[in-house]
């Protein structure tokens, strides 16, 4: 696990190579700066600090720059990005790449470098004698979402990181009110770690308080509302994002959407799949399927087909033009609250 290797780079235990692949970016990202803040101290970064894209630069003028002893310091950190030879993917560039220098350096690596491959693949090609060889050499990280316990585990080191503690309370109602995507927990849990600083520990409240709501939350906050039939809340919660500016047929289709997956996570559980399967089978993170099968128990399925029609039905009046956009959700709104 991705939170495992970061552990030991904080601790300086660190391997001649790293391979970081996957579609998690911003995993891949810290990876890489903790690598250089653990590795490095700032004087060593500007002579010890190499980075090269293989579809530019062929590998064996890397392994050279890696078998340079440091001029200043005792290691060199060195990124090597888009390494498409260690998957089954073809490369798109013309740069031909001596792979037997690479296997040469595999099998005696500098003491003093640290080699980082780096790639936005969704797999390896564990077949190749390469891509064995760094697994056994190195340390590979799939930078792949980070399920629901990864993910209290990751707020919680980050916190930490800053110095506060969190209640997992708070980490629950974080995750809800922000999403799971990193780079805008990282923000918000910085600004918490920021706000509590000086002894305070983080709870629910100052998460009511400070955390920022993303499109997509405020619209989850209005179906809960709508799931608990507070019908005039969501009202609010719809012409405060009117008052944000935000358009009308967004927040139609991003309503649809989650209703959509309220109705899917629904008729899959009834199948027997678990929330691991339906999160693959619908393409959402685990978390959110969490989320929504909370609301889905609260529907009878007739209800649920009949607030999908209702919603269909709005979508076709604002693809026909045949009503005033925003006053076409006030309308199912109101129409949800004859139903109850």
């Amino acid at each position: 696990m991705v939170l495992d290797v970061w552990k030991k780079i904080k601790k300086k235990q660190f391997t001649p190579m790293y391979v970081l692949y996957g579609t998690e970016d911003f995993l891949i990202n810290e990876t890489k700066q903790l690598l250089i803040n653990y590795a490095l101290s700032e004087e060593e970064i500007e002579f010890n600090l190499s980075s090269y894209d293989l579809e530019e630069t062929p590998i064996e003028v890397a392994i050279e720059d890696a078998e340079t002893f440091p001029f200043v310091g005792e290691r060199r950190l060195i990124f090597l990005n888009n390494p498409t030879f260690l998957t089954g993917e073809k490369s798109k560039s013309k740069i031909e790449h001596n792979l037997n220098k690479l296997e040469a350096y595999l099998k005696e690596p500098a003491p003093y470098s640290i080699i980082v491959f780096s790639g936005a693949y969704e797999k390896l090609d564990e077949r190749k004698k390469l891509t064995k060889e760094l697994k056994r050499q190195g340390t590979v990280v799939e930078a792949k979402k980070l399920n629901e316990q990864e993910l209290i585990l990751w707020v919680k080191e980050r916190v930490a990181i800053n110095g506060v503690e969190i209640d997992d309370e708070a980490v629950h109602q974080l995750l809800t009110l922000s999403g799971t995507n990193l780079l805008m927990l990282t923000t918000e849990v910085d600004k918490l770690a920021l706000y509590a600083n000086g002894g305070k520990k983080i709870d629910v409240n100052m998460v009511e308080k400070l955390v920022s709501r993303s499109l997509e939350q405020n619209i989850f906050s209005l179906v809960d509302k709508i799931v608990q039939r507070k019908i005039e809340d969501a009202f609010r919660i719809y012409y405060d994002l009117l008052k944000r500016n935000e358009e009308p047929l967004k927040i139609l289709a991003i309503l649809a959407g989650q209703f959509r997956l309220i109705y899917q996570v629904k008729e899959l559980a009834r199948k027997g799949y678990g929330q691991q399967q339906i999160a693959g089978f619908v393409k959402v993170h685990p978390f959110r399927v969490k989320l929504a099968a909370g609301q889905a128990r609260l529907f009878k399925d007739e209800e649920l087909a009949r607030i999908m029609n209702m919603l269909a039905d709005a979508d076709y009046l604002a693809k026909t033009g045949g009503m005033n956009k925003e006053m076409i959700l006030e309308m199912f709104l109101f129409r949800l609250q004859g139903e109850n």
